[in-house]
């Protein structure tokens, strides 16, 4: 018999719509034929096909032998094993529960618009505008606001500049599936891009380059991860926020999370939200997701520790390596060993360890937890 050719029809059944998909709309990106959309409409967060070629639940350009969706997935059948190879030459061991790693540690920007500008420490925005002025990358996919700063709908954007990276900083703990500004990356010029996205999106270009996917593959160069348990549905502003504790959406100026939601509002005050109280509107694509940690990124990075104006930072492959080396000798970062702040790559590890445990024992065997060898 042939070998199998998965496709759509294969996509839809085991990860679309069997509890798997994150929404982060690889799958859209790398299709040639233009026949998969999103839906980011009602909580929904999913990619779905027209009706022409096939309907709804085939694909008359999959029958014929395009596996791009599928080969684009990072939650398609063998998915972690098959990036971990690919990238570091074998796959995790039992310990390493938040992936493999290269080295750990703090780091920060030294700008101070920069810092200023940034969640905790700035990393993520320094990166992307030193890679943009040493001409490492063209431009960036990242998440903005829907053109009212005020009202935090998270929505895919390309920046190009200094000044929209400093724009776009900062977290909004509502999805934003960032690949969708592939796109318009692409369109405007960009043949060298870097992705800038939750953990299951930064799997995207690595198991886009495993299960080669050509010129998309090519142009996402650069993956910075972020440590993510899980996103929040847009109704938290209305439903949670201003409904229990009079926050309105347009008064909100930074969101943080260390344990509790900490709200700092435009008028200078700060406020704290039970973490829990949150629960409830967590988002559908997030809660079989088993990667915390951003493993398959270039560089993984999160606001987790003590130290609000430091990053945590995990270096994971020679592009990470390299670029973080090269701002250090630019005096544009400064960093730390990750041990200043053990407690905070522990708890990377724990909340890593539990988001392993959502995988579910109906799919492949990992992402969920390994047996401790004997």
């Amino acid at each position: 018999m042939p070998p199998e050719k998965p496709h759509w029809a294969h996509l839809y059944t085991e990860v679309v719509t069997s509890g798997l998909c994150t929404g982060c709309a690889g799958c859209i990106i790398a299709c040639p034929h233009d026949v998969l959309h999103y839906d980011d409409t009602g909580g929904v967060y999913r990619p779905w096909k027209v009706d022409e070629d096939g309907g709804p639940t085939d694909c008359t350009h999959g029958v014929r032998g395009c596996t791009m969706c599928t080969r684009a997935c990072p939650r398609f059948r063998n998915w972690e094993p098959e990036i971990d190879n690919f990238v570091f030459g074998r796959a995790r061991t039992a310990e390493e529960v938040a992936g493999i790693t290269d080295d750990i540690i703090l780091a920060r920007a030294t700008d101070p618009e920069v810092l200023a500008s940034g969640q905790d420490g700035g990393l993520v925005s320094a990166i992307l505008i030193w890679a943009l002025e040493h001409d490492v990358i063209d431009a960036a996919l990242v998440s903005a606001t829907d053109g009212d700063a005020s009202s935090w709908k998270a929505v895919p954007a390309v920046a190009r500049t200094r000044a929209e990276i400093l724009e776009t900083a900062g977290s909004r703990y509502t999805y934003s599936a960032n690949p969708l500004a592939y796109r318009a990356a692409v369109e405007a010029g960009a043949e060298r891009i870097a992705l800038v996205g939750m953990s299951c999106q930064a799997s995207v270009p690595a198991v886009m380059s495993a299960r080669k996917t050509g010129k998309v593959a090519r142009r996402l160069m650069l993956s910075i991860g972020l440590l993510c348990s899980k996103t929040f549905d847009d109704t938290i502003f209305e439903e949670l926020f201003e409904a229990r504790y009079g926050l309105r959406r347009r008064d909100i100026a930074k969101i943080n999370i260390k344990g509790v939601f900490q709200i700092w509002t435009n008028n200078g005050a700060y406020h704290e939200v039970p973490l829990s109280e949150g629960r409830a509107f967590t988002r559908e694509g997030c809660k079989a997701c088993p990667d915390f940690a951003a493993e398959h990124a270039d560089i993984s990075t999160g606001g987790i520790g003590a130290f609000n104006d430091w990053t945590l930072t995990v270096v994971r492959t020679d592009q990470g390596r390299s670029v973080i080396s090269r701002m250090v000798s630019d005096g544009v970062i400064e960093t730390r060993p990750g041990d200043d702040d053990a407690d905070a790559i522990e708890l990377m590890r724990k909340l890593a360890r539990t988001s392993r445990r959502r995988w579910p024992s109906t799919a492949v065997r990992e992402p969920g937890l390994l047996p401790s060898p004997a």
